[in-house]
């Protein structure tokens, strides 16, 4: 049966209309799903893109970053003797033990040039061992320069150019026969400038300023700038002999440094045998005790601040 051509124009039309329908759905759809997908895109960008992981991780540097910066760095330094083997190694265990939290606490050992020829093999394997001795380009002294020596020396030693400055925000010289509790010494200066610092037990015993006098040779700690001061100053490089303390006391008097001034007395003291005014009993609140010329002397103390309580029990010792 034949159809109309009324009949067939009209299903033309229709056609066309919903071949031109499809389309239009086609392309809305198209749309839609490409919507779609560039959200996704963009919210799995957000979530991992590189761009943003790189941002979190210069965050995260950032934070670590200013962590260590916030950390207060210090020089220990202890002045002993070449010959003075079996004190260091004790010493290693004393200050070894010692994991102070918010300050990275370098401990070195530090003396004059070697003259003996066992010195120069045995000190070789200390330094090849334990990288912890500093050798100055001197004569061995106690009064007569080497102090000088050792803080002129330090900028030469740590300043970097590529490194960080101040290589130490402090720099403590310290004597061999005092115990320092590296905690409470850290907690001490955390509240502290970190510029022209002066620190130390006063003396004379009895007194409190520390402007008045100097700082007692058993551990004494000043900053960065003041080490840098020493080492271009004439007025160290002129005065150099006299008790190795007070004559430090009068350097930082007549060059006119150290504005801040922090006296660590009475967490600071010498041992309380013999009874002196520079002495009294053993306490909690102890940053140094100084004195310590025996062993007997050394186990009381270590004994008193339980220094031992953190020795994890194993199947290889028994200590009762």
């Amino acid at each position: 049966m034949k159809t109309s051509r009324p009949d067939r124009r009209r299903f033309i039309i229709s056609s066309f209309f919903f071949i031109c329908f499809l389309c239009a759905l086609a392309s809305i759809n198209e749309v839609r799903f490409d919507s779609l997908l560039n959200f996704g895109r963009c919210a799995l960008t957000k979530t991992n893109s590189p761009s943003q992981i790189y941002n979190s991780s210069s965050t995260l540097i950032e934070t670590q970053k200013t962590s260590s910066e916030d950390e207060i760095r210090v020089l220990f330094g202890i002045l002993t003797l070449p010959d003075q083997y079996q004190r260091r190694h004790f010493l290693r265990l004393i200050y070894g033990t010692q994991n102070p939290v918010g300050a990275k606490v370098d401990v070195k050992f530090v003396f004059c040039n070697l003259t003996k020829e066992d010195q120069k093999v045995l000190v070789a394997l200390e330094i090849m061992r334990y990288d912890d001795i500093i050798i100055l380009d001197c004569k061995e002294n106690m009064n007569k320069g080497k102090t000088y020596t050792y803080f002129s020396s330090l900028p030469e030693i740590f300043n970097d150019t590529d490194g960080v400055y101040p290589p130490y925000h402090y720099v403590m010289k310290a004597d061999d026969d005092a115990y320092f509790r590296l905690q409470s010494l850290v907690d001490s200066l955390k509240p502290l400038p970190r510029e022209d610092l002066y620190y130390g037990y006063v003396i004379p015993c009895p007194s409190m300023d520390p402007f008045v006098h100097y700082m007692s040779g058993m551990g004494y700690l000043i900053s960065w700038d003041i080490v840098e001061w020493i080492r271009d100053s004439d007025i160290p490089k002129n005065q150099l002999e006299g008790p190795e303390d007070k004559i430090f006391g009068e350097w930082i008097r007549n060059g006119h440094q150290a504005k801040n001034r922090f006296n660590a007395k009475w967490s600071m003291y010498n041992f309380p045998e013999p009874p002196t005014r520079c002495t009294h009993e053993l306490w909690p609140d102890t940053i140094a005790v100084h004195l310590l010329k025996t062993q007997e002397k050394w186990i009381r103390t270590l004994k008193y601040f339980n220094v031992t309580d953190n020795l994890k029990p194993s199947k290889l010792y028994h200590i009762p």
